[in-house]
């Protein structure tokens, strides 16, 4: 459904939403457009996310198949590390896209990630095998501590693995299903979600505008 824009938008001058084929990519885009986005650029070129001012990866998909088509743009995951490693840019990563952080993803064999944020992703293994996987629907977003970007809601999941993060540091928000789930990491300029902005209606749209805003 259409996304009533917010009043008092603004125009970001260049963000990159990366198009590796395995994105919820027109559904991340609109709800960009509407939490006040002025031009979001689709974009698979790394020219253009050398340019950007804001960089979004979202995924959906198994680890390795999405890891891999993101290391098959050539250029891209260079790009990336210069970007938002070394110049510091707004960085947002949205479910796969959020644990490709991590060092490593065990879905169908153990694969690297990009290794920005220290941790495994691997299969939720609840406590009680009432608890169905893969977790799908609402359910909380509680923040650990204080951060610009998270705050206490509700907002919409759909995973059958986790991002097991090495410290507790980087965990920004938890959620639980069948034991606590990491609900979104994080660590200076960089900032991944295992929830969807997207299809989380005014948590998600509330959360897209504060990264909009975001200046670490």
């Amino acid at each position: 459904m259409p996304y009533p824009r917010p009043r008092g938008s603004w125009v970001a001058e260049a963000i990159a939403l990366i198009d590796f084929g395995a994105g919820n990519l027109h559904s991340v885009h609109n709800a960009l457009e509407a939490a006040g986005a002025g031009t979001v650029t689709v974009t698979a070129d790394p020219g253009f996310v050398a340019q950007a001012d804001r960089i979004i990866l979202p995924g959906v998909g198994a680890f390795g198949a999405c890891r891999n088509a993101l290391a098959g743009i050539e250029g891209m995951v260079a790009v990336m590390e210069r970007r938002v490693r070394d110049d510091g840019v707004p960085f947002l990563g949205i479910c796969v896209g959020m644990q490709m952080l991590a060092d490593e993803g065990i879905e169908f064999g153990t694969h690297a990630g990009l290794g920005w944020i220290p941790g495994t992703v691997k299969a939720i293994d609840p406590v009680d095998d009432t608890i169905k996987i893969p977790h799908m629907g609402w359910n909380d977003v509680t923040p650990t501590e204080g951060h610009d970007l998270l705050e206490a809601g509700e907002a919409y999941y759909l995973h059958g693995y986790h991002f097991d993060a090495a410290q507790e540091a980087d965990i920004l928000a938890k959620t639980q299903h069948g034991g606590p789930l990491v609900a979104a990491v994080g660590h200076d300029n960089i900032v991944g979600v295992q929830f969807h902005p997207e299809k989380s209606q005014a948590y998600g749209l509330a959360f897209l505008k504060r990264f909009l805003e975001w200046k670490p």
